[in-house]
Formats: C-alpha cells, sequence, structure tokens
C-alpha cells in the first residue's frame, strides 16, 4: 500500500482481477446554438458501432486484448455506481451490484495533464459539442487555431459519442470521461486531461451511469514515483 499525495488518495489494488482472484482538459458549452436531432444521434451511433458488435470480443480497432470490456471481481466496499479509474494498468471500472465490476481499456492524459482526484459526475451528454479551453489554446495555438470557438458534434468531435462531465462540488474542471475518435490511443497517454474511451465501449457504458455518482481518478506512475 502506498499513500501518495495531497488529495488524500491511496493507491491500492483496488480491484481484484480475473487473473488474481477470477485475479484535459476539454469543454464543450452548456448551450449551443444547433443540437443534433435524435435520428442523427441514432445514425451516428450506428457508423460508430461495429457491426454484430459484441462488447467484449468486437475489436475491429486492434486494441490489445486487455482492453476489451470485461466483467470482473470488485474489491469488497466498492460503491456500486461509482466510477473507479486505474492510470497505472489504463482500466475505468464501473462498480455493479453483487462484487462485479466492468472493465474498459482507456487512454489518460500526457505528461502532468492527467489529475489524480475524487469527482463528482454532475453532467451527460449524448454526441457532445467541444470547445478547447484557454490552456490548451495557450499551449498549442497552432493546433487549436482552426476550433477555438468550438466544434459541432459529430464522429470527429474529440469528445465522441458520449460525455460523462467531471465536477468538485459546483464547479466543472473541464475534465470528461468521454468516446474519442481516436481508438487507437487506448492503452497510452494521449489526450489534455480527460479519460477516452472507445466511442462503442462509451455508448455502452452511459446509460448505466447516473449523474450525482463519483468518479476517482486514481495516480499515474509518474505520480507514484514523484510522491511515495
Amino acid at each position: 500500500m502506498i499513500a501518495l499525495g495531497k488529495k488524500g488518495l491511496t493507491r491500492r489494488h483496488f480491484i481484484v482481477t480475473a487473473s488474481a482472484l477470477f485475479s484535459p482538459p476539454v469543454a464543450g458549452p452548456l448551450l449551443a446554438d444547433t443540437w443534433p436531432s435524435e435520428a442523427q444521434k441514432s445514425a451516428w451511433d450506428a457508423e460508430v458501432t461495429p457491426p454484430f458488435f459484441d462488447l467484449e470480443t468486437s475489436n475491429p480497432w486492434g486494441l490489445d486484448p486487455r482492453f476489451l470490456p470485461q466483467r470482473v471481481v470488485a474489491r469488497a466496499g466498492l460503491v456500486p455506481g461509482n466510477i473507479h479509474v486505474d492510470a497505472i494498468a489504463r482500466y475505468l471500472y464501473h462498480i455493479e451490484d453483487g462484487g462485479t465490476a466492468m472493465r474498459y481499456g482507456v487512454a489518460i492524459a500526457r505528461g502532468n495533464l492527467y489529475e489524480p482526484g475524487t469527482y463528482t459526475i454532475r453532467r451527460k451528454v449524448r454526441w457532445p459539442h467541444w470547445t478547447p479551453t484557454r490552456s490548451m489554446i495557450e499551449r498549442d495555438p497552432e493546433l487549436y487555431a482552426d476550433v477555438e470557438d468550438g466544434m459541432e458534434p459529430g464522429p470527429e468531435n474529440p469528445l465522441g459519442s458520449r460525455a460523462l462531465y467531471l465536477y468538485v462540488g459546483e464547479r466543472d474542471t473541464y475534465l470528461r470521461i468521454h468516446g474519442s475518435p481516436e481508438p487507437r490511443s487506448i492503452g497510452g497517454r494521449a489526450s489534455s486531461g480527460c479519460v477516452r474511451m472507445v466511442n462503442a465501449h462509451m455508448i455502452a457504458l452511459y446509460p448505466l451511469v447516473e449523474t450525482g455518482v463519483t468518479a476517482y481518478l486514481h495516480p499515474p506512475e509518474d505520480y507514484v514515483s514523484a510522491q511515495s
């Protein structure tokens, strides 16, 4: 057990996986001039979901098989409905009733942009808009020059098919758990602060997550090295 950091998190093996026991911020406008119709959202869902899609076996993206969703045994005491992101293994766990969790592969933020902490999911959006934050524009002005006023929803939008908005109290952190048009980034460090998932996996997770639940973003390996 390693005590970590100023945010009061403790690094533990908080999930028992099958091998052991069975073993950025980015923003989206709250109000936008246009929103896609339900028909358009359904068409995009179909576009990013493989034919004959099976959550635990479909893999047209060429992911490492360990990043495919699977049900695992959860460590005792975790609260059903909550989310835990293991930044070291690059897994997101959605805790279920009955002592299990659904595990998904994720990508986390690059460099020091990942922000471990305890957050509340206060907002959910299906096919969200996206606007880069001021810090993103200042950090990479050329990269974001063409989209500094925002980007409409759709399969190429960086927030992908769904987004869960992370808050501290009533404050929007501009951190998200979201789908991504870059599935090959899963397992790596790629975003500007957020947690990325495969769009089709995010579509499956989204209806199961209620607003008001807690999301724990556990520290990554470099945070362990710096703080332990």
